[in-house]
């Protein structure tokens, strides 16, 4: 194993440590405990008139949650240690830090512990007069069948829910509103993964899973988790014709859609492989008549190191392709989404 590291037990508090130096103008700290810096929020926090949106999960997958904080996208963030969910505890005071008094949306995706957790300081927040509502992110189709939906993990596209319940929030809604298109975003959005290669986290010191020099599989989540097929590394149009067959017959997609594209790279995929890739998604697209309306392609959420990407598709109406468009803004990914 060899990373730029100090010591494993560092390792999340070094990275918070970095990121809160590299944008001090911009974030700052919400949330601390034995570990160190456990929590983050925009630093106008509490945005007067505004519903706060809150995220979280365990480490290791940025810009997945961290890199999701600004103008238009989320408000606040819990932190875990990698792979691993943050405490109630860190989620309560994120959502103190951000609730202006209309509320705060927990916005994360669908993984047990962050389950557990996010609901207990949903809990202690509600004592303290604190409402606050839950959408999750449950977006990758290789994690149940259709009809169960609800139980699906959240991957890469919780990106799109981000963006457009933020752009919601900012325009003044309601927490209802904000709520519901969040869970519209979740509805009308479909991912899939393929793995290269395995990762390893710092405390443990060996890789997650193990593949063949010449194997990949479809379908596996981002911590590991197992997919749907494994087999022999395939060229790249063949890999995004699979994935995105499943994409289309899951929601289903139909000629006439307009969509969002994101082609995700989990860590270790080279920029010019995630073109290839998107490359033959547009081309799929527009042969079943779908229109592309924008697209995204680089690093949204990864990881660690493991090589592998991902494809999702956002069906998109008028109400979702305006918030789409709507400004917004993240320090730490320094561009315009």
């Amino acid at each position: 194993m060899k990373k730029l590291l100090n010591t494993p037990d560092r390792y999340v508090s070094e990275m918070i440590d970095g990121i809160l130096s590299a944008f001090p103008d911009h974030l700052k700290a919400a949330a601390s405990s034995e570990r160190g810096i456990r929590g983050l929020v925009v630093a106008g926090a509490p945005i007067e008139g505004k519903v706060g949106i809150a995220t979280g999960g365990g480490s290791g997958h940025l810009p997945l949650f961290l890199g999701y904080l600004g103008s238009g996208l989320a408000d606040g963030v819990a932190v875990g240690d990698v792979f691993s969910s943050p405490s109630s505890q860190e989620m309560l005071d994120v959502t103190r830090a951000i609730d202006s008094g209309c509320g705060v949306l927990y916005l994360y995706g669908n993984y047990s512990g962050d389950v557990m957790n996010f609901d207990m300081a949903a809990e202690m927040a509600a004592d303290e007069g604190i409402r606050v509502a839950t959408s999750l992110g449950t977006d990758d189709v290789a994690s149940a069948p259709p009809d169960e939906h609800q139980t699906r993990r959240g991957i890469a596209g919780i990106f799109f829910a981000y963006k457009l319940a933020g752009a919601k929030a900012a325009e003044g809604a309601t927490l209802d509103e904000v709520k519901r298109i969040a869970d519209k975003a979740g509805l009308n959005t479909r991912t899939m993964g393929v793995a290269l290669s395995p990762c390893t986290i710092p405390a443990a010191g060996v890789p997650t899973f193990t593949l063949g020099d010449s194997e990949m599989e479809i379908g596996m989540g981002i911590h590991g988790e197992r997919g749907i097929d494994r087999g022999p590394l395939k060229p790249s149009d063949d890999v995004v014709d699979t994935m995105v067959g499943r994409i289309l017959e899951d929601l289903p997609f139909k000629a006439g859609d307009d969509v969002a594209v994101l082609v995700n790279g989990l860590g270790a995929t080279a920029p010019s492989e995630l073109y290839i890739m998107y490359r033959r998604v547009a081309e799929i697209l527009k042969h079943n008549r779908i229109r592309v309306h924008r697209a995204f392609v680089g690093e949204y959420a990864t990881s660690m190191e493991m090589k592998g990407a991902s494809v999702s598709l956002l069906r998109l109406d008028e109400e979702l392709r305006e918030l789409l468009d709507a400004p917004c803004k993240s320090p730490f990914l320094l561009q315009q989404v």
